[in-house]
């Protein structure tokens, strides 16, 4: 009899230990997740959006949070629990494991980063038309480990992050206004300030041609057969505008102009506005 009652409140005992620590296990868990989520996770949304971070951040950091918070969650809930020295010998595990995915992820892991800081630092933006490596294409998206950018030939690109980020990335529509060059070549018998007269006044006479600052023309080279005037104007609102069309209808111009005029054209140079890429188109001699 004695015995028996030994062994019931052996028993007691036993489940009055695993029910304190059920009751701090769940209770710690419970306390610091719902804590988390009504405070913490609440607090580091605001303090995003206080500092004019887009929404692909915000969310980033309310992941991160919310990750915290389950974290501390479970390490709070097991040291409640007693169960200390199992938390740290897996907190030890977990650190190698996490070291060995490291390394075998490094490239990964840069390409999330680089994505980090182009959506803090905001070199463009969805919608804007950059260039990097000699490539050229509107943004479509900005996701954590890619960029995806539309070329002007509608072929889409998926970028790394790392390498925009790792590259000097032109972005021509980041200000109000851009200013555009075209090099003209016109013969050695031609009348240069009469050529220029004609360029000045087809940039005037163009809609979508800024007056203020107002277009200009500069002798910039003297070639096999040709003096190479270039004429540089300024267009508005570029992300909106077309720039190509400015360009072709300006040139276009000018060329029948010189015609008009009896002004030779042994060269014709194209140039993009915002690339080191220049292409000489050479005419045929008649």
């Amino acid at each position: 009899m004695v015995s028996l009652q030994f062994g019931l409140t052996a028993i007691t005992a036993v489940a009055a230990d695993v029910l304190l620590t059920a009751v701090l296990f769940v209770g710690g868990f419970l306390g610091v997740l719902l804590l988390g989520r009504t405070v913490f996770v609440p607090a580091i949304e605001r303090a995003l959006t206080a500092r004019g971070f887009d929404e692909a951040v915000r969310g980033l950091g309310s992941r991160v949070a919310s990750a915290v918070v389950w974290v501390a969650a479970i390490t709070v809930a097991f040291t409640l629990a007693g169960y200390g020295a199992f938390l740290s010998a897996f907190a030890v595990f977990g650190s190698a494991l996490a070291l060995a995915v490291g390394f075998a992820a490094q490239d990964l892991l840069g390409n999330f980063v680089a994505g980090v800081f182009i959506l803090k630092d905001k070199p463009f933006q969805v919608g804007d038309w950059i260039q990097w490596d000699g490539n050229t294409g509107r943004v479509e998206d900005i996701d954590l480990r890619v960029s995806r950018i539309r070329t002007f030939d509608n072929e889409q690109i998926t970028v790394p992050n790392g390498d925009l980020a790792n590259s000097a990335v032109t972005n021509p529509v980041a200000y109000e206004t851009l200013r555009q060059k075209f090099v003209f070549g016109i013969g050695y018998d031609d009348d240069i300030a009469a050529a220029t007269d004609i360029i000045l006044e087809e940039a005037e006479a163009h809609p979508d041609v800024l007056e203020e600052p107002e277009p200009s023309v500069r002798l910039v080279e003297l070639g096999g057969s040709d003096v190479g005037l270039q004429s540089r104007w300024w267009i508005d609102d570029p992300d909106r505008g077309d720039f190509v069309r400015v360009r072709s209808e300006y040139v276009t111009a000018v060329k029948e102009a010189f015609d008009e005029a009896g002004i030779d054209i042994p060269y014709v140079h194209r140039q993009l506005t915002g690339s080191v890429e220049v292409v000489d188109v050479v005419a045929e001699e008649p």
